[in-house]
């Protein structure tokens, strides 16, 4: 079956830089040496490059010819839903619904179609329910490469699919709280405290101090996520894969056809014409 978004070699290098970028932002605590940048000069910084690199990313895939209108219509019918169903839960108790859509599509869809829906599910949602900010740049990131990863997974089919989407969901659902976290971490505690960022500690000292802000602040929190993933997956997951299947196989996705140009004789002179 067609993927709904040729994901062809102009594609992957914007794909890749981006993603690049993208962890650059999400591990600069770990790696920025003191005095490089001040704290409340570097986040802008990284989230209007972000911002930027999602859009040329999106827009990369449109240009380099490997989207026709029917995958565009399917991208913002699936945007649309995913960003209605997230305020539903209000994230209470970690419970997201966002997520499960998210892999499910970009499991039949493929990991091109995966990526540009985590981004334009996530900007969608950011504008219904005002949730436009910093944070932004990074649920978009997060959710972009959980789609893509989606993509990604072994072949398998049935029972075994499902188990293996639904441990996907689980692991998804932990590694989004972990790397957003990132994004407020060295901003949001006490300098003082055991658990805070500390500019200029060796790397092993700061990861742990992040490992321990991540376990007493949001394990609980991603262990909602995650349930909340495993449980949709497992109980709408083979009725919802069955109908995007179908639906890929009656739009038959194809990329946009080069123009061609056909040759034309008026009175002994050769032109061309589209």
């Amino acid at each position: 079956m067609r993927q709904a978004i040729t994901v062809r070699p102009r594609s992957v290098i914007a794909i890749t830089m981006a993603s690049l970028i993208g962890l650059v932002a999400f591990l600069w605590p770990f790696v920025v040496a003191p005095g490089t940048f001040s704290s409340t000069e570097t986040p802008p910084l990284m989230f209007g490059v972000l911002l930027a690199l999602v859009l040329a990313v999106v827009f990369a895939e449109i240009a380099d010819g490997g989207i026709d209108a029917k995958a565009l219509a399917m991208l913002g019918v699936l945007s649309a839903i995913n960003a209605a169903l997230r305020p539903l839960d209000a994230g209470t108790a970690g419970i997201e619904t966002v997520f499960f859509l998210l892999v499910l599509a970009g499991r039949v869809f493929g990991p091109g179609f995966g990526f540009a829906l985590g981004c334009t599910s996530l900007f969608a949602s950011a504008l219904l329910t005002g949730g436009v900010g910093p944070w932004m740049p990074y649920q978009m990131f997060g959710c972009a490469w959980i789609g893509m990863l989606a993509g990604l997974l072994p072949a398998l089919r049935g029972k075994a699919e499902i188990a293996m989407l639904a441990a996907y969901g689980a692991v998804a659902g932990y590694l989004f709280g972990f790397l957003l976290n990132l994004s407020f971490w060295p901003f949001s505690v006490d300098p003082t405290s055991s658990i805070a960022y500390r500019p200029g500690l060796p790397f092993l000292e700061q990861w742990h101090r992040y490992l321990l802000f991540d376990a007493t602040t949001s394990l609980g929190w991603d262990t909602g996520r995650a349930l909340t993933n495993v449980v949709a997956i497992v109980l709408v997951g083979p009725a919802v894969l069955a109908a995007f299947r179908r639906a890929a196989r009656r739009a038959n996705f194809q990329p946009p056809a080069p123009l061609r140009l056909a040759s034309v004789s008026y009175s002994g002179t050769t032109c061309r014409r589209p």
